[in-house]
């Protein structure tokens, strides 16, 4: 059977969402010959917005949370389209939309541009972890099937996904009303050499995109014989894969057991069952399993605990969410009570503006919380895992839903974490400490040069160590990939072991490629908050001298497209704005010798913290 493909269609008002939809079903031939019949008017072609009327009427009667569906096939693939609506007030609808996809389409009107809607379907669409973005450039007959508005838009919009954790992005320019790019490719823009939008969307690679590494079951249902003694858990696999045999753990109780047999659809026996698919398994032995509990690996557990950190859509027209209010919250199969602690920031998703001190959150707003559950969870990080990770919160009473939610991960419940005084004052320790930082395009020379400083500083009885970015990578990083949601949080951790290592009176030289501004920005503020010399130092060297020396050729993979996200070749970085040493080539020694004359000049200077 031909995969399945989900996508979510995004766009503002008249950007022309329902006459792509239509003329992806029109061109594909998709449509019924009676309703083909219907839609055609004589003599002046389909009307292909008309297609889609059934699911527009759907709306205006009334769905609030779920969004219309349409089906159709080619001979490569199946596709579902969750076709979400483009007004801000439907906000709620991408988001329940979007949840599932495997890929976003995102419309922009050629002759109007970057809209804030776009920004906002951008935003959701990288919030909710949606593995790919289409953004089709629509009306480019009334754009004069012009090459540099669609440069323009794609760089715009390129600028804006840089800050998002946007894994793919595909631009493609189109005329939904001629047919240009949509099914056919278009004889009018002979300056774009990718593919037509459907054979985009049959080729996309969406295999790995599940997670068949952690396996997770939530039991939905308990199946018994009448007479045979038959004991079974249904339920849909999130992640992993399960065989009989596979040693099992069963959660909350934490009983240990092994797969007796797996089960399809019609009670077909499986030799195996992964991700998506929905089985009954027998389990060996006689637990106490019911609906709520989570089999898992004993080797690879999801997280547990009550405190929780978490990203929310509220999509209730009333109330609005305030903290202190308890809320029932359903997680896979299971549900508990929870309380929101706090709100901690509400987010603008046009301007990615963060207001850190709302009082509330109303319709379609979308902001942080953390919130306390009256019973562990068993959870895992959404961006690790859509199923485990994401959650529903509902009215107590009406069992209404109220917000859909994104786990962040384990939140520290407040007033538990004081800071514990030191006996040591900085003053008392044996040297002062800082942190030099240097940063610059993958294979810029900034490892060559951080080891001769850290060889010329131990040589001159200053106490250091080299925090490099590739061995952090193998430990203390090591959960973390390139996104950039990743990279800010693989900079926030080096930052804060190099403010420890400062604050025990070493210097800290960190050799990472760090490519955003305001990710570097964010550890010289921590540092000086701490009282603490931050050395921000740019080894600025051009990216074709990078790749012509690079020895782990990952610029000629990136390049080849072997790897995505590279930062100098397809994803940006941002040289620091005032950094204190800027490095253009040159000996790497002398280099070395002129951060250690900056590090000694200033060893003075940093404003002891008792």
């Amino acid at each position: 059977m031909p995969e399945l493909l989900r996508l979510a269609t995004a766009g503002s008002v008249d950007d022309g969402k329902s006459t792509l939809i239509g003329r992806l079903l029109f061109d594909s031939k998709n449509i019924l010959t009676d309703h083909l019949e219907a839609i055609e008017r004589a003599g002046d072609g389909p009307d292909l917005a008309a297609l889609t009327d059934g699911l527009r009427a759907e709306r205006e009667q009334g769905i609030t949370i779920d969004v219309a569906h349409r089906y159709f096939a080619t001979p490569r693939r199946r596709f579902v389209i969750a076709d979400t609506p483009g007004h801000v007030q439907y906000t709620r609808n991408m988001v329940t939309g979007a949840s599932t996809a495997n890929l976003a389409l995102i419309l922009v009107d050629a002759t109007k541009g970057l809209v804030e809607q776009s920004r906002r379907h951008a935003f959701i669409a990288a919030l909710l972890g949606v593995p790919h973005l289409v953004v089709c450039v629509n009306k480019m007959d009334l754009a004069g099937w012009s090459a540099e508005v669609f440069d323009r838009i794609r760089a715009e919009f390129s600028d804006f996904a840089s800050r998002l954790d946007v894994h793919d992005l595909v631009f493609i320019p189109v005329s939904a009303l001629h047919g240009d790019n949509v099914v056919h490719r278009s004889t009018e823009m002979p300056w774009y050499d990718g593919l037509p939008l459907l054979t985009h969307l049959e080729q996309v690679h969406i295999a790995s995109d599940r997670n068949l590494i952690d396996a997770r079951l939530p039991v939905q249902h308990v199946l018994r014989g009448v007479d045979d003694g038959f004991r079974g858990y249904a339920g849909t696999i999130a992640s992993g894969t399960f065989r009989p045999g596979d040693e099992i753990m069963v959660l909350p109780s934490g009983a240990l057991t092994t797969v007796r047999d797996l089960h399809g659809p019609g009670g077909k026996p499986l030799s195996e069952a992964v991700a998506e698919q929905a089985v009954v398994v027998r389990l060996d032995g006689e637990l106490d399993v019911g609906r709520g509990a989570l089999i898992c690996r004993p080797g690879n557990r999801p997280q547990t605990g009550r405190d929780l950190d978490a990203m929310v859509c509220w999509l209730a027209e009333r109330p609005d969410l305030r903290p202190g209010t308890t809320y029932l919250l359903r997680h896979t199969t299971a549900e508990t009570r929870a309380v929101v602690t706090t709100l901690d920031y509400r987010m603008d998703v046009n301007t990615l503006h963060r207001d850190e001190q709302p009082d509330s959150l109303s319709l379609n707003e979308i902001g942080r919380i953390r919130l306390t559950t009256h019973t562990p969870l068993h959870f895992d990080p959404y961006r690790r895992n859509r199923h485990t990770g994401g959650f529903i919160l509902l009215d107590e009473t009406s069992g209404s839903t109220l917000a859909a939610g994104l786990i962040l991960g384990p939140a520290l419940a407040a007033g538990n974490v004081v800071r514990h005084p030191a006996a040591v004052s900085r003053e008392q320790r044996a040297s002062l400490g800082a942190t030099v930082w240097l940063t610059g395009l993958p294979a810029a020379g900034k490892s060559t040069i951080a080891s001769e400083l850290e060889r010329l500083l131990t040589a001159a009885g200053r106490p250091c160590y080299l925090l490099d970015g590739d061995n952090l990578r193998h430990g203390l990083t090591s959960d973390l990939g390139f996104a950039p949601g990743d990279r800010a949080e693989n900079v926030r951790r080096v930052g804060e072991v190099a403010k420890l290592f400062a604050d025990a009176g070493l210097i800290a030289i960190v050799s990472l490629v760090s490519p955003y501004r305001r990710d570097r920005d964010q550890v010289r503020s921590t540092h000086e908050a701490a009282g603490l010399p931050f050395h921000e130092i740019h080894v600025d060297t051009p990216v074709d001298v990078c790749a012509a020396r690079d020895p782990k050729g990952l610029y000629a993979k990136a390049r080849a497209g072997e790897i995505t996200g590279f930062t100098g070749v397809d994803a940006p970085y941002e040289p620091p704005g005032a950094p204190e040493v800027v490095l253009r080539g040159g000996d790497p020694t002398v280099a070395a010798a002129e951060i250690a004359g900056l590090v000694s000049e200033t060893r003075n200077s940093a404003i002891p913290r008792n």
